[in-house]
């Protein structure tokens, strides 16, 4: 890939990353619980794939996304152990929510998300930004 195809294809996963994320807010304001968990993982999903491709690591898997991220920005000190975290409990919670019978977030659980979701996906912009 070349430098100009990765920064298209990181704009777009940042765009996408953020579309993802004004969604999740509209099912929570429908209470669409499992639905924002889903699209929140997705919001974060999308902005740690484009900090992973900007920085030429690739990965084929949502567990190696995971993986790839703590290894090179959380471990590293790029990034703080709560994001890793976030990212962590997010896919755990998408694949209950998605996957599980009869299993349904509330609101008290999820709406919490949405800060931290926010902040970290704010601070993979940043970083982007000034690593180009």
């Amino acid at each position: 890939m070349t430098f100009k195809e990765r920064t298209e294809y990181v704009k777009y996963r940042l765009e996408s990353s953020q579309k993802t994320f004004d969604a999740a807010k509209v099912l929570a304001e429908n209470e669409f619980w499992n639905s924002a968990v889903n699209r929140l993982y997705y919001s974060l999903y999308y902005a740690v794939n484009a900090l992973l491709v900007m920085n030429k690591i690739q990965t084929k898997s949502h567990s190696a996304t995971k993986s790839q991220f703590s290894l090179h920005f959380v471990k590293t000190g790029k990034f703080d152990k709560k994001y890793g975290k976030l990212l962590s409990e997010l896919f755990d919670w998408r694949q209950k929510g998605d996957y599980e019978n009869i299993f349904d977030y509330d609101k008290k659980s999820v709406q919490p998300l949405f800060k931290p979701v926010s902040e970290m996906i704010r601070l993979i912009e940043e970083k982007i930004k000034n690593d180009l």
